[in-house]
């Protein structure tokens, strides 16, 4: 099978900057890098990086500012059909067997620290994430027997098996390409072959990011400096005041009813599944009829009014974003308390004393409210403790598995496997037969196989209540008179800067 192409330059992969990040500063920062004073479009959002290395720290944080701007990858995801197309590989044929990709590369492309673009450079990234990434995604490249050039600009990558997942995952934070050169400054000064490059960083304040000179595609508009601000109220006044051009991933929807006159709203989809996690290894909630129990106790409806006024999407409590291929909409957990009161009582934790870690985020802890009413009037004894995000709560909740129940927003695309795929992962949910179930979706000859495979796993994770998703978020997005090239829908974990400019 052969694919070939051309880099549509108005590809737009965007993710949202809702997890895997810190709260951020107060301060105002001027958001003008230096020797750019009065030309950086300002793009003010409330999750702050506390460092660039996504090679090391999870979240959506980091790639979401660096993907598609600073880094790029061989194949990139349409962000209107979801489809896989050329970016820095143009072309690419698969043996029959699914396991042999020989992939074509871009000529004359260079690393913003004027290094090129070649095979071997391609063949390090990928070897890189397999040897020396500690991000839990890193297990996405798994899959990969050798990655080696075969010419200056052909690059052959041989597969342990085939995988239906890993060609799409090469649009994704795994695929990002980089250089030898780049690697010892991730977390300060990373060198991508993007159309920008970073400028400045201040950990939890901003990053900015100028355009490239040597770019090899269409340039950047504009520089662009992404302010971290502690709330979306903050952000938004800002935007008021000439502070910021654009508001991005808003929070707080009560905001949204009183707009000044020419401020523009807009609304797209996400990958944000909003996951209220629940300790598999821990009891109450080792115990499957207790975390049916919660699942049958939230009002999801509610709990969308509540945070984004109606505009979030209802997955029916699966973990599963509406544009993947085995999204079904159906409903596993219709809001029902007094089978909640039930299941408890069956399962002898009427009056369980739980606690949920919730972290700072604005969107968790207006939810934890919610959700500890409900879980409350249902028969548990809940108990809230809010957890600094992210370096406490990625410290205990993520790291040392140290809580019961927790909430947080889940940007990466299509991660099903990474959540529900190892016990060792914080949920601890452990499912032999869910992961036979992956392993033979990623495998099957064809893609209905892989659909159907997928699907059956997600009805068994539901069935056992693994962890039950509130809903999928929207990504809200404001912006002043004559900000253009906006794209709120996201696909992946990029927002891509590069065709915002403003007048």
């Amino acid at each position: 099978m052969t694919f070939r192409g051309r880099r549509n330059a108005s590809l737009v992969l965007a993710a949202t900057l809702l997890s895997g990040c810190a709260a951020g500063h107060t301060a105002v920062v001027d958001p003008a890098p230096a020797g750019q004073a009065g030309d950086a479009l300002t793009v003010a959002t409330p999750s702050p990086a506390t460092s660039l290395d996504f090679t090391t720290v999870g979240g959506a944080a980091i790639p979401a500012a660096l993907m598609n701007n600073v880094y790029e990858t061989l194949v990139a995801i349409d962000s209107e059909t979801g489809e896989v197309v050329p970016q820095l590989a143009t072309d690419w044929e698969v043996s029959a067997d699914g396991t042999h990709y020989v992939f074509q590369l871009r000529r004359g492309v260079r690393f913003s620290d004027g290094s090129p673009f070649n095979a071997e450079t391609a063949a390090f990234s990928l070897d890189y994430v397999k040897n020396h990434w500690s991000n839990a995604l890193s297990s996405q490249m798994d899959v990969v027997k050798s990655a080696r050039a075969t010419g200056e600009h052909e690059l052959t990558v041989d597969l342990h098996q085939r995988s239906n997942s890993w060609l799409w995952q090469l649009g994704t934070t795994v695929g990002a390409m980089m250089t030898p050169n780049g690697v010892d400054q991730l977390a300060s000064r990373p060198v991508g072959t993007g159309p920008y490059a970073v400028s400045k960083f201040s950990p939890n304040e901003f990053v900015a990011l100028d355009p490239r000179d040597n770019y090899w595609g269409t340039p950047a508009a504009q520089p662009v400096t992404i302010s971290y601000f502690p709330d979306s109220l903050t952000a938004l006044n800002a935007l008021r005041s000439g502070g910021a051009d654009v508001v991005w991933a808003v929070q707080s929807p009560e905001l949204l009813d009183d707009l000044p006159d020419g401020i523009e709203k807009h609304v797209g989809t996400t990958n944000g599944e909003v996951l209220l996690s629940l300790n598999n290894q821990a009891a109450p909630f080792d115990d499957p009829r207790v975390r049916q129990a919660v699942a049958y106790a939230i009002d999801r409806q509610a709990a969308s009014e509540i945070l984004f006024g109606g505009l979030a999407t209802d997955t029916g409590a699966a973990p599963v974003a509406p544009t993947d291929p085995w999204f079904t909409g159906e409903d596993y957990y219709p809001f029902d308390p007094q089978r909640a009161r039930q299941l408890l009582h069956d399962a002898g934790a009427v009056g369980a004393p739980i606690t949920i870690t919730v972290p700072t985020l604005p969107y968790a802890q207006t939810a934890a409210e919610l959700i500890y009413s409900q879980l409350t009037e249902v028969g548990f004894d809940v108990r809230l403790e809010s957890a600094e995000f992210p370096a406490v709560w990625l410290g205990q909740v993520m790291g040392a598995h140290d809580y019961q129940v927790s909430l947080v927003s889940h940007v990466e695309p299509r991660d099903l496997t990474t959540l529900f795929g190892s016990p060792d992962y914080y949920l601890g949910y452990d499912s032999p037969r869910v992961r036979e179930l992956f392993a033979a979706a990623d495998t099957a000859a064809t893609p209905e196989g892989f659909r159907a495979l997928t699907s059956q796993a997600v009805d068994q994770i539901m069935a056992e209540a693994g962890a039950i998703t509130l809903m999928n978020m929207p990504n809200i997005v404001l912006s002043r008179p004559g900000v253009t090239g906006l794209r709120p829908d996201m696909v992946t974990d990029s927002v891509d800067l590069t065709e915002v400019s403003a007048r």
